[in-house]
């Protein structure tokens, strides 16, 4: 009899169709049964001896909340028995009371109930145990994962004691993740987490990858990726790392017709082991970016998403460096513009933020100067040398970059049709923030702001927690300043301030999108009171803002 491994995950959902993802322990069909009728099914996949399956649910009425069950070859495996957690349901449509958009990055895995957590409460937990208690009250309409949904390079103790047992840990790549069935251990590791399980059964998500995802710092420039792929180890990690993705993640995030045209999708479900497709598939993902769109858009309404790779797409030499290739900036660019007056809010989530700290910005832009040979050979063996040390390659380390979102982001949001807000969502650097562009010409008339969310479930040390608040300092400034001027850096055409934090810990910030208004709201984990593990968490609101107003 099949048994359910993983999942099930409620990804796309819009008025009349969702997508449950989940993974079986044999071939099967699974099916999703909703209480109002509705109902899809569809026949497992195989990669590399696990069995996956992505169900289309289809007539589900719009604006409406459905309870769902899921079953492998007719035999009920969803909810768990004596589950303690609530039906997990299908919600469609914008509904009266705007649009709720959760998000964050960053989940290092939680450990068992009951065992020491070194970081504090997850905050995904703590949301699930939140609307566990109150299933009639608030919750996301959707969930953005925006990078880091596992630590391929950072694994558990529980993990390097699994990885101990199935091949020791002497050769590189050592305590990390090697292939692909390592990687299934690091979903399993995370998605399995009672709370998170049931969050993701009934809220849709948003996933899109980041560096630890696959490595720290995954393309840095092109020299690290040059002394990546001289290992012995790294193209079995990057192979392991798209595929599981691909299957994990990507999938999920791809709308029913999206997935009817995509031809990969159609290619692993017509063969009985789809691995050799899939590693193709990788293997051409890893040596030409431009054969693959990590990328997508997702409508909620009058909110347009538009979720944006800002790893794999990079372009890495120096003299033509950028943050996306040619074809992903072509497309995101037709995206922001096509049909504005249809939405209120653009939201851009990129793991990486497009606006840091002045310091750190003014640090990354000097340095890509010294890489790119502004001041010869010297100093650009020394700025190679200090991005890889110091994590310089954010947008900031991509300046031709940066300064074509400014533009994009000015041209969407002026005119008559421009929405009320611009928004960047992003994550990576384990703290949270609010920063307000302006610009000297040109000045958009929608409120643009980037807004950074992390950690969910991580930790930042002691100095980087000094640093990140001396960066947004006036002394900060006027060292970023003669940054700038060593390296002959061209003037940027926006400035920014920063409008809120930084703030430190297990966090998630949500959006309220209503109209043409946006309202903010920032939650942190806190260890609940007489809870002895310190691995039962209650969100507590740390700070809530108008954003826009009609």
């Amino acid at each position: 009899m099949a048994e359910l491994r993983l999942g099930p995950l409620l990804r796309y959902a819009d008025g009349s169709s969702a997508t449950v993802w989940v993974e079986a322990s044999r071939p099967c069909t699974a099916e999703v049964r909703c209480a109002d009728g509705s109902a899809g099914q569809a026949r497992t996949f195989q990669v590399a001896g696990h069995h996956y399956a992505l169900v289309a649910v289809t007539g589900l009425t719009p604006g409406t909340t459905t309870a769902y069950e899921v079953f492998l070859d007719g035999t009920r495996v969803w909810p768990l028995p004596d589950s303690r957690f609530p039906p997990s349901v299908i919600r469609t449509g914008v509904l009266d009371d705007g649009v709720r958009v959760t998000f964050g990055s960053c989940r290092w895995a939680a450990p068992p109930a009951g065992g020491h957590d070194p970081v504090g409460p997850d905050a995904l937990d703590s949301l699930a145990t939140r609307m566990a208690a109150d299933p009639d009250g608030e919750r996301p309409d959707v969930l953005l994962l925006l990078g880091d949904q596992v630590y391929a390079d950072e694994t558990s103790d529980a993990t390097k004691r699994w990885l101990a047992a199935r091949r020791g840990l002497s050769d590189a790549p050592g305590s990390e993740v090697a292939d692909y069935e390592e990687y299934t251990h690091l979903y399993y590791e995370s998605w399995l987490d009672p709370e998170v399980r049931w969050l993701l059964s009934t809220v849709p998500s948003c996933m899109i990858f980041d560096d630890h995802d696959v490595i720290d710092d995954w393309n840095t420039s092109a020299a690290w990726l040059e002394d990546m792929r001289a290992t012995d180890w790294w193209r079995e990690r990057i192979l392991s790392g798209l595929m599981s993705y691909w299957v994990h993640q990507h999938l999920g995030n791809l709308s029913p017709d999206e997935l009817a045209a995509d031809p990969l999708y159609a290619a692993v479900r017509a063969v009985p082991d789809a691995t050799d497709d899939l590693r193709a598939f990788a293997s051409k993902a890893d040596a030409d970016a431009t054969s693959v769109r990590w990328s997508y858009r997702r409508d909620f309404g009058r909110v347009r998403l538009l979720m944006v790779d800002s790893r794999a797409a990079r372009v890495l030499d120096e003299e033509s460096r950028s943050m996306l290739d040619p074809g992903e900036a072509q497309w995101l660019r037709e995206q922001a513009l096509a049909d504005r007056e249809s939405y209120d809010h653009l939201l851009i989530g990129t793991s990486l933020p497009w606006l840091l700290p002045h310091l750190v910005h003014d640090a990354e832009q000097w340095d890509a100067a010294l890489c790119r040979g502004e001041r010869g050979a010297r100093w650009a063996r020394f700025g190679e040398n200090l991005r890889r040390t110091a994590d310089l390659e954010h947008w900031a380390a991509f300046p031709t970059s940066f300064t074509a979102l400014a533009d994009l982001i000015a041209e969407v949001g002026s005119g008559p049709t421009a929405p009320a807000s611009v928004l960047v969502l992003s994550g990576d650097v384990h703290h949270a923030y609010v920063a307000e562009a302006t610009w000297a010409e040109g000045a958009p008339d929608a409120r643009v702001l980037q807004l950074t969310c992390s950690p969910v479930h991580n930790s930042v040390p002691a100095y980087m927690r000094v640093g990140f608040r001396f960066g947004w300092s006036a002394v900060a400034r006027a060292l970023g300043r003669r940054f700038l001027h060593h390296g002959r850096c061209a003037p940027l055409p926006v400035k920014w301030r920063r409008k809120g934090g930084p703030w430190f810990g297990n966090q998630l910030m949500t959006l309220t999108l209503r109209g043409r208004s946006a309202g903010l709201r920032l939650e942190q984990a806190r260890v609940r009171a007489g809870a002895e593990a310190g691995t039962v968490g209650d969100l507590k609101t740390v700070t809530e803002s108008v954003l826009t107003s009609e």
